[in-house]
């Protein structure tokens, strides 16, 4: 699909923040689209960023009623929250557990509640959402991440079934690998050749955004060439 760089569109990007938020700002940015992303804190600099609680309703309807008014109505939304908690089972009170939850799962609902009649109203376009290796196994001490991550991939799929028909192409992409930042750099101690470029990342859902409708890609993995799987 080839992209207009005068008129690509708004996309609206949840979870904008240092990383992979970050890159796909610039990614869209320079493919010559509007990005406005939504993050709980407000952003210094000259990105567009509305600030807005996904886990509720009525401040994600205003987060995106505002985008909207200000760029048209969306072309793409990615859903790139994410809330990582690892600690033993037994260690995590309710609080905690349901926190993760409503942290990447209620905001989906609620972004995409928000979103589609938009989306299908303006002719079309791509729903994104950002997995990780625990949308697929759940390991020791992510309980609480992983629940969260298989609900958000089934989720994903049940809106892919309805709206796609609908002209909405609804996707799900496993980042199966540490993304390469200065913070996980720090934490891992991993080389960065063995981690994931957020650039390169961006660059896939840029492609996976225009992808014809013949040919639609509902899941999409992506690891290193090192990843063992």
């Amino acid at each position: 699909m080839t992209i207009d760089k005068k008129n690509a569109g708004l996309v609206l990007i949840a979870g904008a923040g240092n990383g992979l938020g970050v890159s796909l700002m610039k990614k869209f940015s320079a493919a010559g689209y509007d990005p406005v992303g939504i993050n709980r804190s407000k952003a210094d600099g000259d990105v567009d960023i509305l600030q807005a609680d996904l886990t509720s309703m009525k401040e994600s309807q205003a987060a995106v009623e505002a985008a909207i008014e200000k760029y048209g109505s969306p072309k793409i939304v990615i859903h790139n929250t994410a809330q990582l908690t690892i600690k033993p089972f037994l260690e995590m009170d309710e609080g905690e557990f349901e926190y993760v939850w409503r942290n990447m799962v209620l905001s989906a609902h609620n972004l995409a509640r928000a979103s589609m009649i938009p989306l299908i109203s303006g002719g079309g376009g791509a729903f994104i959402v950002s997995g990780a290796t625990a949308s697929l196994r759940g390991g020791n001490k992510f309980s609480a991440f992983a629940s969260a991550k298989f609900a958000l991939r089934g989720l994903t799929q049940s809106l892919a079934r309805e709206f796609q028909p609908k002209g909405v192409h609804v996707a799900h992409v496993i980042l199966d690998g540490i993304i390469d930042t200065p913070k996980s750099r720090e934490l891992h101690g991993m080389d960065p050749a063995r981690m994931m470029s957020p650039d390169d990342i961006a660059q896939a859902y840029l492609d996976l955004a225009h992808q014809p409708q013949s040919t639609w890609t509902h899941e999409l993995d992506l690891r290193p060439a090192s990843e063992s799987f």
